[in-house]
């Protein structure tokens, strides 16, 4: 049984809302990546050009079987290996299963499958991966307190998911999955 703050939640996502949440290191905006204009509210709270791409959480890998699906053996190994847990990876996309909005300028997506236990509930709550970008406008360092997202975003953000930070010091590892390469350590 969902307990009233997660169906608030839910509610606010279903009617193309944005909303913030703890996650492991820093508080996030979230919405349906699949709502261009829920996306488009969190570009311009953000003041993030739309061509950087966005993040999105899952609940776990179910959430995102689509990217998962065409992957070879080692790859899915290598992502089991890090999920659930505080890395990100850039997936191909050649299928484009997540809008432009989303990609940005790339054709990969990066997506996590989250370890935190609120964030976890609220995507599988959700029924699937959510927009999962830290909470603050570009160039300031990203909000570790519900205070701070009040004070940047106020009511501009419909809901504030009640919760705690998990207890990682640092936003996601972001690592691309056919080259290897380390993009945020």
């Amino acid at each position: 049984m969902l307990d009233q703050n997660l169906r608030n939640a839910v509610e606010v996502l279903n009617a193309g809302g944005v909303i913030a949440y703890p996650t492991e290191a820093v508080w996030g905006l979230g919405c349906d990546p699949f709502d261009a204009l829920a996306v488009e509210k969190i570009l311009r709270l953000k003041q993030r050009p739309v061509d950087k791409g966005l993040i999105v959480v899952a609940g776990d890998i179910n959430q995102i079987a689509a990217l998962i699906e065409p992957l070879s053996d080692a790859e899915k190994q290598l992502l089991t290996e890090t999920w659930p847990g505080p890395t990100t990876w850039l997936l191909p996309d050649p299928n484009q299963c997540f809008p432009p909005w989303i990609r940005g300028t790339f054709s990969s997506v990066a997506v996590r499958v989250t370890a935190h236990p609120l964030v976890k509930r609220l995507c599988l709550a959700y029924g699937g991966p959510l927009v999962s970008t830290s909470a603050n406008p570009a160039t300031l360092p990203p909000a570790r307190s519900r205070q701070r997202v009040m004070s940047w975003f106020g009511r501009h953000v419909d809901y504030v998911v009640p919760g705690r930070l998990g207890g990682n010091a640092r936003p996601s590892v972001i690592r691309d999955l056919r080259s290897g390469s380390t993009i945020r350590s």
